[in-house]
């Protein structure tokens, strides 16, 4: 049996890397911040091929439901977490010419020290085939603006800590980061603004859910990569935007 747990997983881009994972052969392992359904697509998709899930509620912010997650996960499982995808992220806005220290602290707690702590706890309990770890960035790392700051730089210490634990917990577990660009839109995008900012990608297209769980499930398997980050973006990241997309391609 594979193992797989995914941080903040049971609506949008991680559900959508649960399904394609559970689809691929692994026993998933869901988790939220707080008790709530899962997303009924999700649930479906994973009933419909048969695999073993379930979900488990830790808030990413408190130092002890950090400390038990993925114990709590092996051992509901009796199987060690063969992947971590580190997907949950906390994204507040902050349109002052800086964040204060709270926000800052905030984002880098869910962000930053979360992460790197549940890899840690993977790498401690790893079997003999060791394990992997992908964690979920955000194409603005290469190229920030102005906009949620505190967001921003708490992706790009992540970034940084990608690098940092390829190095610290090689050779048994692998440490891959995938960096996807605006990908489920929420409600204040509108339909033509949608289509006007796909036009600004250099590949004319923006990325669907299915593209960035596609490559995480190719970092999953990589055995010769690690340190890397797929950038899944349409070409986001090889251009430098002043503002955050939702401030782009109004009408």
């Amino acid at each position: 049996m594979k193992l797989a747990l995914v941080t903040g997983s049971t609506h949008r881009l991680g559900a959508a890397i649960a399904a394609r994972l559970g689809e691929a052969g692994y026993s998933v392992a869901l988790h939220a911040s707080h008790e709530h359904a899962p997303d009924p697509e999700l649930e479906s998709r994973l009933s419909a091929a048969g695999v073993r899930h379930h979900c488990f509620v830790a808030d990413l912010s408190d130092e002890r439901a950090v400390a038990a997650l993925v114990p709590d996960v092996a051992a509901h499982f009796a199987a060690p977490v063969d992947l971590l995808v580190n997907n949950a992220s906390l994204f507040a806005s902050d349109d002052a010419d800086s964040p204060d220290m709270a926000a800052l602290v905030d984002h880098f707690r869910i962000n930053g020290a979360a992460p790197m702590v549940l890899a840690q706890a993977v790498a401690e309990g790893a079997g003999e085939v060791g394990a992997a770890v992908v964690n979920i960035l955000d194409q603005r790392v290469r190229h920030p603006h102005r906009d949620q700051q505190a967001y921003t730089v708490s992706k790009q210490a992540l970034w940084e800590i990608t690098r940092t634990l390829a190095v610290t917990l090689a050779p048994r577990v692998r440490v891959n980061a995938v960096a996807p660009g605006l990908t489920l839109p929420t409600d204040d995008y509108g339909e033509a603004q949608m289509a006007r900012l796909a036009r600004m990608m250099p590949l004319d297209r923006l990325p669907s859910p299915d593209d960035i769980a596609d490559a995480v499930l190719y970092l999953a398997g990589a055995r010769s990569s690690t340190g890397q980050t797929v950038f899944v973006d349409g070409g986001a990241s090889l251009k430098s935007f002043d503002r955050d997309f939702v401030r782009l391609g109004r009408d």
